[in-house]
């Protein structure tokens, strides 16, 4: 790229950095992202980058597929309900391990090498998610997997305030019969409602798709914009896969809750966090109450 085109793309970024900066903006990393270093190392570059130009970042993540690789070693089969990880005691165990353990605190270390200030968390810290069980509607166990019912943000507010990025991962403290339990709950929803909670200028979603594409065999199908009622649409017509309508609803939950903008983004896309926050072009879907 020429000089004039490094500067054409600095001089594109310098009204988004603007607009955003002093906001808070939600990321939930997961997919690709996690698991390909090169990929890894981007999407931390992009995330102290972000909180360089002075955006309040909160990063949340999931981390099925360590967990399954943990179940394996210790000789357990992961299993699924409906898409969701039925979660007994000993799953619960792994997921604590690796979520609020091992994984957290390689992100943290990740981010502070690269030049941020960071602090791992999970959603029992602070009391910050607080979830019932969850009941299934086919009326089948899923164990300790939860639904969240309470967000407290004053621990991740006081992290902000003082130039600290959040990394949270996806475990919550139990109410009514589970009080004082950890509950396993979905990475996408605890982003959502924390947008919702933080009142957030923005929730990304990273995925391993281009985003909500309009025939799935066609990646230049992409829907670059879309409403709400235009989300709705589309899942009646069919055209959200099944994959990405729990995305879709997590956008739609983010919107309620009052943030302007949910995108649905290509993890797999070199530096698509900055890409899609401070070019035109974008790197997915960009979902907007109207």
């Amino acid at each position: 790229m020429s000089g004039g085109g490094e500067a054409g793309v600095l001089v594109q970024a310098l009204p988004y950095i603007r607009q955003y900066r002093g906001r808070v903006i939600v990321v939930k990393y997961g997919g690709a992202s996690m698991i390909n270093e090169g990929l890894k190392a981007q999407v931390i570059q992009d995330i102290v980058l972000m909180h360089y130009v002075g955006i309040r970042v909160v990063l949340v993540h999931g981390g099925g597929p360590e967990i399954d690789a943990l179940l394996r070693r210790l000789g357990k089969e992961s299993r699924f309900v409906r898409g969701l990880r039925y979660t007994d005691g000993e799953t619960m165990e792994a997921v604590q391990m690796v979520l609020c353990g091992k994984l957290n605190k390689d992100i943290t270390a990740l981010i502070e090498n690269s030049g941020g200030r960071a602090v791992g968390l999970c959603g029992i810290d602070g009391a910050t998610l607080k979830a019932r069980r969850l009941q299934d509607e086919g009326g089948e166990d899923l164990g300790f997997v939860g639904e969240i019912e309470e967000v407290d943000t004053a621990l991740l507010d006081a992290l902000l305030d003082r130039g600290v990025i959040p990394v949270l991962s996806s475990v919550a403290l139990g109410l009514g019969e589970d009080a004082g339990r950890s509950l396993n709950v979905n990475a996408d929803t605890a982003a959502a409602k924390l947008a919702a909670a933080l009142k957030a200028e923005k929730l990304l979603l990273m995925t391993d798709v281009k985003g909500i594409l309009r025939d799935l065999a066609d990646p230049g199908s992409l829907i670059h914009t879309v409403t709400l009622a235009g989300l709705e649409a589309l899942k009646e017509q069919g055209v959200l896969s099944r994959g990405m309508i729990p995305k879709a609803d997590c956008c739609a939950l983010a919107l309620a809750g009052g943030v302007k903008k949910a995108h649905i983004i290509d993890g797999r896309e070199p530096h698509s966090l900055i890409v899609e926050l401070f070019t035109d072009r974008g790197a997915g879907t960009m979902v907007s109450l109207n």
